[in-house]
């Protein structure tokens, strides 16, 4: 026999079930899914300019550089990518920018706005990872920013991070 207590409880796990089968599901992206439909990376960039002094190569943006993909403005998101530290802390880094590929903006002319996302942390990440590959996880917000390394075409605020794994 069934009673009130227990006929509850059914009802309330009932009641729940479908919020947490609604919870959001980030959405996996590449890279390449930052660039706007019809837009091929290879059209991006342009002739450049060697830098003998430097001895690096300085590519030529051309406008498709800072065309963003707005069909992902707002979207939850998961993607992989390297950390370049803005400031880093005590306890890791929170503020960073999501790269590519590793040194990108260090050791090598940044990639275009349209290939770097500007990432604040949920919690600071740890600084001997810094040079692992990671999962950012949050809302993709897509503007045009300038920063000391670069301009960036994306943003995720409060994004969750986890360990790349190959």
């Amino acid at each position: 026999m069934v009673n009130r207590r227990t006929t509850l409880m059914l009802l309330s796990g009932s009641l729940i079930a479908p919020r947490v089968a609604l919870a959001a599901t980030a959405r996996e992206i590449t890279w390449d899914d930052l660039l706007p439909p019809g837009v091929p990376y290879a059209e991006i960039i342009g002739e450049g300019e060697m830098d003998e002094a430097n001895d690096t190569w300085a590519p030529i943006f051309d406008e498709n550089a800072t065309k963003l993909n707005e069909e992902l403005d707002g979207a939850y998101i998961k993607m992989p990518g390297y950390i370049i530290p803005f400031d880093m802390g005590s306890d890791g880094v929170s503020n960073f920018m999501l790269v590519p590929y590793v040194g990108a903006c260090i050791h090598t002319p940044p990639p275009p706005a349209n290939q770097l996302v500007l990432v604040s942390a949920s919690e600071p990440w740890p600084r001997d990872k810094l040079w692992d590959a990671v999962w950012v996880t949050g809302t993709l917000n897509t503007h045009l920013q300038d920063t000391s390394l670069g301009q960036t075409g994306y943003s995720i605020s409060r994004a969750k991070m986890e360990l790349y794994e190959w």
